[in-house]
This record gives structure tokens, C-alpha cells and sequence, in this order.
């Protein structure tokens, strides 16, 4: 394949203005028409420039200098509140910057004097320099102001000083002027300062609102056909380079494809680094997904892509089932989701689907029914600990700024530096099962963000710090559908009714079947993303990976009681060395109370057993003074006094 450097100068000149960005087009069209621009975004990366050597990264510095000098402007001056005004690109622009500045001074009513050095000058004595410059006519002059986002204290509560100091920069943009760019040339270009900041309104916003000289330029992060460039153009510098050419052209597509699509959201600096990670640890680009998982977490092993992990495919559902019971038709769904994110087909049908989550699940339903038991055992199964299911319980964010907490502070807040709870857990655990139980209850900044985190795979955090969900199954629980908040009292009606036997509407009217009951909470979950929270596009971010659990019905109860029985028996007998048995009169009693719980799920049921078995057992032992040794057998079940009571047989 052809590299830039093969290139003919002809070709160069195509290759360059096909890497030209966005904001440098825009720089070329206004700067005969603007006086100001504020530059914000990506503005500490490196950007890419094109010359006979090849491609190259430059910093911002020097590529807005490469830009301007092209563009006509003979004096080119840097500045910044620390070192003052400089250019290490062309020293003698200093001298010849501050020879303009007191001709400017000298001809000027003003009685603001000049004073200090000028590789010392601060941003107030700065202000005189550049208004002065700007009116010069006689060498077009562009002023890089560096760092403007922390020329002041805070751009909506200025100090005296500092509003006195932007007056001037504002009064600079219309007394600019237009000089000649050389006495030989009648053609002109306006005198241009250049404000590098992280964003615009660090500037304060009535600098430029409302200003026709001001205009603001997106600087963004390298997009797909730029990535796409750089790996071609530095093909040659790839670990096994002479391996890899000996490939056929089509696999050397599919390769430099995926390395792209896998880059998604990387910086220009990171994608240097990138390839410099796979230099030093000898990763060549067919093995671009153990770079990528080395780059974003330090590690090697991923263990969506150990072998392991698909060997537990197969058994997946029936795994799920021993702790799940009555629950077939979600756990078959959730199978086959997480199947297809195993095998890396999770959104295939998309253009890309690199950096997205590995799987996006939301679980819908009555309380009780298995969906937090659902998420840990697939923590388990997949990453062998319930610990990997990391838990958000949402109602703790239902407040205005709880993103922060979530997600970490701005600079200069409380808490900056602790970092946000979500965003640390997954630095901690980039590969997890993260668990947002009850949704609804979340405020709709956080909403906003979950937008960005399907969507991107990747969040940005309050440090500035790019977190990655590339690797993680995100799952959202929620009681929508089961009640209803009438919007204008806030009362919550429950839209359907469940005794253990049969599901009635609100109206009395009966729910035939699971399927109809499904179709009555996916209304309600529509309702809620389309009408209540206002944001259709998360629902349609999630996709059809709605799953639904159904109640618990009296054969499922009674599993799950067999199931805590057991566990009962097993821990008395491991750790006391006390034989419990139960008779067949009290177990039909004790299944017949769980019965009458069942709207509560599977947590009815451990209350039930509490309350029935668990606590007269207790009693019964503390009466009896049984500490080790023995055998209990249950024969009844009974309330007296209210009380449920234990009537059975010991031996000790």
C-alpha cells in the first residue's frame, strides 16, 4: 500500500487538504472577515500536518503557527500568563512584535504605559500590547493567547482588574486593522487574536456574545478517516511490519478496518502511544484487540476474549436456572444476549460496534422476581465472583447535580478530587456487570448521560480522565408498569394486581397470560421514556433487550422455599450439628402461608420463612437450651398469641 511518503508533491497537496480539520478551513474562510477567535475542544492534543517526510504530530502551538504563516502572517506571537509572549519557531517575532507595539503606543492617546519585559509581561500588562498590536497597519499580526481558560478566577464573577483587562481585548476586536501582507501585494488580512481555551464560555460570555468579530472554532478529536490515514501512513513503524505486508490485501483491509473502528474516541497523542505500546510489548496490528485492552487497562487479559468464557456458553441457561426459578423465558433471552456478546455480535448491525458495551439489558417486573439475583449469578458465571456486579441504586440520584456524584465533579468543585462512584468502580473493574437498579427514580441529567455511554462505550470524567464501558454488560431494573403515577397528583395506581393465582387489571378486568401481561409493562415503560422522562432515544439506545419477569407463581414459591429449607438444614447441620427434618403437615402448612405472599416475590418468600420457620426455631432452641448436637423434627406450623410457634420432636 501506498504510504504519504511515496507520494508525488501533487499527491502531497491532495493528502494534506484531505487531512486538513474542520477549524483550520474555517480559520482560512474568516480570517478576512473576523478580528477574534476563540479555539476550544481538544486543544492539548496533537494535530496532524502533511510534508514531504510523511505525516507528522504537531503540538497546537505549532500548527496553528504553520497555519498562519501559510495563510499570509509574517509576525506570529505566542502568549501565556506564565511565560509571557514568546515564539520558539521564530525567535526574532518577539523583537519585531514589540517594534510594532510602541510604534502602535507612541501614536496612540492612550495613557496606559508599557512596562516589564516581555517574556514577563501577565495577562493585564498583555492586554495593552495585544490592543496595540491589533492596530497596527502596517504588518498583519496574529496573537496567540495560550491558556485562556485560566487567565482569570472565574469568567461570570470578574474582578476589577480583569473586567478592566477584557474591555480592552473586547475594544481591540473592532479597532483592529487590515494591512497589507506585503508592500508588493494590495491583498490584506486582518490583524487576529487567537484564544486557546479548554471551552468558549471560559472566556467571559459577553466578550463574544453578540460580537460579529468573534467567532468560535470546534477543535475535534481525529475522526474515522483521519485514524484511518494515520495507520496507513504509519504502517511501516508497526511491530512485524514485514509479517504483516507478506498478508494479501484483503486480510491488511480487514486489519487496518479494525483497528480503526477499535480507536474510536482515541487522541491523536494516544494513538502515538498506542503504537508505541505495540512496539514495546511486540503486539503487531493483527492483534489489535490485546493492544487496545493493554492501552485501556494495563492489562493483557480480557477475559471476553479467553477461550474460557466461551466454554461456558453452552450450559449458560441452565446454570442461570438452578438459582433462578420460574423464570424461563427471561433467562433465555438473557442467554442469548449475553451468547452474542461473547461471540462479539452485539450490534452487528450497526456501522460500528467496537466501543460500545458488550451487552445492554433492561429488566422489567414485579419486585422479587429474580432480577438483581439474575445480574450476580451472571457475574459469577462470567467472571467468577458475585463481587464483579457492581450496584447503583438509583434512588440515591434522584436529585439535580447527583451526576456528579456518579460521575465525578467539575474542576474547582467540592469532591473534585474523589473522582465519581461510577466511573471508579470501572476503572477498578473495567470488566463487570454494572446493575442500575430502579431507573425511574434516577434524575434526567443522569439519564442524559447513559445516552453517551451506550451510545460511545466510553464516558469522560470530572478529572478530565476518559473511563471505558467497552467491556462491561450494563443492566437497568425497574418496577415501570407494574404501578402508575398520575401526573397531575403524583398518586401511584397500581396498574396490576396479583393474589397468587391470577393478575387483574386496575379496571378488575384479568391479565390472560404472560404475554399480554409483558405488552402492559412495555406500555408503561414507553410511557415513562416517551412522556414521563422525556427521552425516547435512551429507550431506543436499549433496543429490544427489554426483558420482562413475570410473577412468582405457588409451584415457583414453593421451589424457592424448598430451596432456603435446604440451605437451612445444610448450615445447621456444618455448623451446629443439629439435624432438622420437617414432616409433610408442615411443609404444606408453611407453603400455604408463602402463598399468600407471592405478590412479593421471591423476598415474600424469605420474609414468610422468616417470620414462620426461622424465628420459632429460635425460640424453640433457646427454650430447649440447644446449642449443638441435636435433632429437631417440625411436625406443625401454628400462630398462638399471634405468634407463629414450632410444635416438633428433639432429641439431644
Amino acid at each position: 500500500m501506498e504510504s504519504i511518503v511515496d507520494k508525488t508533491e501533487t499527491q502531497i497537496g491532495v493528502a494534506e487538504e484531505a487531512l486538513k480539520e474542520k477549524w483550520i478551513k474555517e480559520l482560512e474562510i474568516y480570517c478576512k472577515l473576523k478580528s477574534a477567535f476563540i479555539l476550544e475542544g481538544d486543544v492539548f492534543d496533537k494535530r496532524a500536518c502533511v510534508d514531504s517526510d510523511g505525516m507528522a504530530l504537531l503540538p497546537l502551538n505549532e500548527m496553528l503557527y504553520h497555519v498562519l504563516t501559510a495563510m499570509g502572517y509574517k509576525m506570529v506571537v505566542f502568549f501565556n500568563h506564565v511565560d509571557g509572549f514568546y515564539n520558539k519557531f521564530n525567535p526574532s517575532a518577539c523583537k519585531e512584535f514589540t517594534k510594532i507595539v510602541k510604534k502602535a503606543d507612541s501614536q496612540s492617546d492612550s495613557a496606559m504605559p508599557l512596562t516589564g519585559e516581555d517574556r514577563n509581561s501577565k495577562f493585564g500588562e498583555a492586554t495593552g500590547y495585544v490592543r496595540r498590536a491589533m492596530s497596527n497597519d502596517v504588518v498583519p499580526v496574529a496573537v496567540v493567547m495560550e491558556l485562556a481558560s485560566r487567565y482569570i478566577t472565574s469568567p461570570s464573577f470578574l474582578q476589577q482588574d480583569e473586567q478592566y483587562f477584557y474591555s480592552e481585548l473586547l475594544l481591540a476586536t473592532a479597532d483592529y486593522r487590515n494591512p497589507k501582507i506585503n508592500s508588493d501585494s494590495s491583498a490584506r488580512l486582518n490583524n487576529l487574536m487567537l484564544f486557546v481555551a479548554n471551552k468558549a464560555n471560559d472566556v467571559p460570555v459577553w466578550f463574544y456574545l453578540n460580537n460579529p468579530n468573534v467567532k468560535t472554532l470546534y477543535v475535534g478529536e481525529p475522526d474515522y478517516e483521519f485514524r484511518k490515514i494515520f495507520v496507513e501512513s504509519y504502517l511501516e513503524d508497526f511491530y512485524g511490519y514485514g509479517e504483516f505486508c507478506k498478508k494479501d490485501e484483503k486480510q491488511r483491509g480487514k486489519i487496518i478496518t479494525s483497528f480503526v473502528e477499535l480507536t474510536d474516541g482515541f487522541k491523536n497523542a494516544e494513538l502515538l502511544g498506542l503504537k508505541e505500546i505495540m512496539n514495546q510489548n511486540a503486539i503487531p496490528l493483527k492483534k489489535i484487540k490485546d493492544a487496545i485492552t493493554l492501552f485501556k487497562y494495563g492489562i493483557l487479559e480480557n477475559p471476553w476474549e479467553d477461550g474460557r468464557m466461551l466454554d461456558k456458553i453452552p450450559q449458560l441457561e441452565v446454570s442461570i436456572r438452578e438459582r433462578v426459578k420460574g423464570q424461563d423465558v427471561c433467562v433465555r433471552q438473557v442467554a442469548d444476549i449475553v451468547t452474542r456478546a461473547v461471540y462479539g455480535l452485539s450490534g452487528i448491525t450497526h456501522s460500528s460496534t467496537k466501543s460500545k458495551p458488550r451487552g445492554i439489558m433492561f429488566f422489567a417486573g414485579p419486585t422479587g422476581t429474580g432480577k438483581t439475583e439474575t445480574a450476580k449469578v451472571l457475574a459469577e458465571i462470567l467472571f467468577g465472583s458475585e463481587d464483579k456486579c457492581i450496584r447503583f441504586d438509583m434512588s440515591e440520584y434522584s436529585q439535580s447535580q447527583s451526576d456528579q456524584r456518579l460521575l465525578g465533579a467539575p474542576p474547582g468543585y467540592v469532591g473534585y478530587e474523589e473522582g465519581g462512584q461510577l466511573t471508579n468502580a470501572v476503572k477498578k473493574n473495567p470488566f463487570s456487570i454494572l446493575l442500575f437498579d430502579e431507573i425511574e427514580k434516577a434524575d434526567k441529567t443522569i439519564l442524559d448521560k447513559f445516552l453517551q455511554i451506550l451510545e460511545d462505550g466510553r464516558m469522560t470524567d470530572g478529572k478530565g480522565e476518559t473511563v471505558y464501558f467497552s467491556d462491561t454488560i450494563i443492566i437497568f431494573t425497574s418496577n415501570l408498569g407494574i404501578t402508575k403515577t398520575n401526573r397531575l397528583t403524583g398518586e401511584k395506581i397500581e396498574r396490576i394486581k396479583y393474589d397468587g393465582e391470577k393478575m387483574t387489571r386496575a379496571d378488575g378486568k384479568r391479565v390472560e397470560g404472560y404475554d399480554e401481561f409483558k405488552k402492559i409493562i412495555i406500555d408503561g415503560i414507553d410511557e415513562f421514556f416517551i412522556h414521563d422522562a422525556g427521552r425516547p432515544e435512551l429507550k431506543n439506545r436499549i433496543g429490544d433487550n427489554f426483558i420482562v419477569f413475570d410473577f412468582i407463581s405457588k409451584e415457583v414459591g414453593n421451589l424457592i422455599a424448598e430451596g432456603q429449607m435446604d440451605k437451612i438444614v445444610a448450615n445447621l447441620k456444618n455448623r451446629k450439628d443439629i439435624t432438622l427434618t420437617f414432616g409433610q403437615s408442615s411443609k404444606e402448612e408453611l407453603y400455604a402461608e408463602i402463598s399468600k405472599n407471592l405478590a412479593q416475590g421471591g423476598r415474600g418468600v424469605g420474609n414468610t420463612i422468616e417470620k414462620i420457620l426461622i424465628n420459632p426455631l429460635a425460640r424453640l432452641m433457646a427454650e430447649n437450651k440447644i446449642l449443638e448436637k441435636a435433632k429437631i423434627e417440625i411436625l406443625h406450623f401454628k400462630t398462638q398469641d399471634s405468634v407463629w410457634v414450632i410444635e416438633g420432636k428433639i432429641e439431644k
